[in-house]
């Protein structure tokens, strides 16, 4: 596989340990979050097998003068779910959120550490319907637990139809700028990583 731009400054070590994908527009993609997110390809969960899966992890803390006096901890993490179809349904998209929140029960352990757990579905299709188009960018699902006391987590969508260079997102799934590869994340006003750190601490 050929190497993009974006990952001629990835070192070996890092390229080798990511998976390879058959399709060329997601190793392009890959390329763009290894930095940022743990990658696997054929990843099982809610019943169906993913394309990609990602998972970025991150815990904060105030310290008091050293570091073993800390307080305060916050833990963040988002879980990125990829899969292909050819033309997208509104329901097929209200499945996904129906998912994303059985897996928020699964996967998220509510405690007073935790802050937010983003659950972010992108579906890569050969074209966007309006009415799919109209729901995704409108949309926003964000969840409480115990009244915020132990943070929240939100479900995310993406809709992204490579060939037609068309990539519709939902209100907060910054991670959207990965999947267009039209765009030069480089020469954004703020690079990928620095989206993801502004969701998870604005």
């Amino acid at each position: 596989m050929a190497v993009s731009k974006e990952a001629e400054t990835v070192p070996a070590a890092i390229r080798e340990g990511v998976p390879e994908w058959d399709d060329q527009y997601l190793s392009s993609v890959a390329e763009r979050l290894l930095y940022n997110y743990d990658l696997e390809r054929e990843y099982r969960a809610a019943g169906r097998r993913w394309t990609l899966y990602g998972a970025f992890r991150a815990k904060t803390q105030k310290q008091f003068f050293h570091p073993a006096l800390s307080y305060a901890d916050h833990e963040t993490e988002e879980h990125l779910l990829v899969e292909h179809t050819d033309r997208p349904t509104v329901q097929m998209v209200e499945t996904l959120v129906d998912d994303g929140h059985d897996l928020a029960d699964s996967w998220i352990d509510p405690d007073e550490e935790h802050y937010g757990t983003d659950i972010t579905f992108v579906v890569i299709a050969d074209s966007i319907p309006e009415s799919v188009a109209d729901y995704v960018s409108g949309f926003r699902d964000r969840t409480l637990l115990k009244f915020g006391y132990y943070g929240h987590y939100e479900i995310n969508l993406v809709v992204v139809a490579p060939d037609k260079q068309t990539c519709i997102a939902s209100q907060t799934a910054d991670v959207a700028a990965a999947f267009r590869l039209w765009d030069d994340v480089s020469e954004s006003d703020d690079g990928l990583l620095s989206r993801v750190a502004k969701r998870f601490w604005r």
